[in-house]
């Protein structure tokens, strides 16, 4: 079993964690005085943390969604907006993520009269003070935005289109979020069209709270490259008469094009599609040859760090250094920001931060 701190230690890469999923506490608390945002349930950052953990922990979506009202509320100011991304990147550089897509849908800024390209450059603006802040910390990152469109309102299309202005600057890709019952992918084509055609690389949640139908559009409608979650890929996977799984078509396609998941197995439990992390399909997933990525989704919501889904990992399913490293890997070479880059991550810190870590246990 590994020891916390070498989980800590181990370099680490996300694909899919929410800006206004993550924010501190006591930062909440800041921006709601310094703005005047009076609808906190609490000015103590110890009990609103644990008021969004409770609220968070009501295995429904539609319900875990419901807390964001007050982070993206104290996030309509530039500096705001600012602060907390570059906060976001510098805790998760300290919790030893080398690489990062972080993702934030810019209409959820623009209720105090921000536009959402103001918005974006505030959150590329952050990006660009977190990373270095941690680098002069000691704990390089390289972190790059995803644009989000809310497929349950009418703005895809301009979500969209600020991708695509905003995507040699600091954007690397773009996703669809919130509810997802009701809400198919389909419905956005023409937005995905206009991402392909420009280049935009896309992932899209798909299959968090719903089926198949929604993975299966994601992919043939929306040309998505990456899914969110896929938790319902499950549903096309049976038990044959010899016991072992069989796989339908979409799973089969999905597996054999290596497409990668971006899976979150505390926000899953939370949300209410297992009882508890050990119940997670993601081991089976990645033993029947899917290329699985382990994902924070909302860090403040759901109470979690990178190490601390890394940690579940290993106590759940017994997974060792070797393993880590190959999520790790697969996560960085899964992710949208130019190859050079992502090679660099691989090859001068992922690889010889593990093989530091080999040698030292070894000792």
């Amino acid at each position: 079993m590994l020891a916390p701190h070498t989980i800590r230690s181990a370099p680490k890469a996300l694909l899919h964690d929410h800006l206004d999923g993550g924010l501190r506490p006591a930062t909440i608390v800041d921006l709601a005085r310094e703005h005047g945002y009076r609808a906190l349930p609490t000015y103590d950052a110890g009990e609103l943390a644990t008021w969004f953990r409770r609220g968070a922990d009501r295995k429904s979506l539609e319900l875990y969604l419901e807390t964001f009202v007050h982070t993206t509320g104290v996030m309509q100011h530039p500096s705001a907006i600012a602060r907390v991304t570059a906060e976001c990147v510098e805790d998760l550089a300290a919790d030893g993520v080398v690489y990062a897509e972080i993702r934030y849908a810019p209409e959820l800024s623009t209720a105090g009269g921000l536009t959402p390209d103001e918005v974006v450059r505030a959150n590329l603006e952050g990006l660009r003070i977190g990373m270095e802040r941690a680098d002069a910390a000691g704990h390089p990152i390289v972190a790059g935005a995803i644009v989000c469109g809310m497929r349950n309102g009418p703005h895809v299309m301009d979500a969209a289109r600020l991708a695509v202005r905003h995507r040699d600057v600091g954007v690397v890709g773009f996703d669809i979020a919130g509810p997802e019952a009701g809400f198919p992918p389909g419905d956005h084509a023409a937005a995905f069209e206009l991402l392909r055609r420009e280049g935009v690389r896309i992932t899209i949640h798909a299959g968090e709270s719903y089926g198949l139908p929604s993975i299966r559009e994601a992919l043939a409608a929306c040309g998505a490259e990456r899914l969110g979650h896929a938790n319902h890929l499950v549903d096309d996977i049976t038990t044959g008469p010899d016991g072992q799984p069989v796989l339908g078509r979409l799973a089969r396609y999905i597996r054999d094009r290596r497409i990668p998941l971006e899976v979150c197995p505390t926000s899953n439990v939370h949300t209410g599609f297992r009882s508890r992390f050990g119940d997670h399909p993601f081991d089976l997933l990645r033993r029947l040859g899917f290329l699985v990525t382990v994902n924070t989704d909302n860090r403040l919501m759901s109470g979690v760090s990178a190490s601390s889904e890394a940690a579940g990992l290993v106590e759940h399913f017994g997974y060792g250094l070797d393993d880590l490293e190959r999520l790790a890997v697969d996560a960085v070479e899964a992710g949208f920001a130019p190859l050079p880059v992502r090679r660099r991550v691989v090859d001068e810190v992922l690889r010889p931060g593990y093989a530091r870590l080999r040698e030292a246990a070894a000792a």
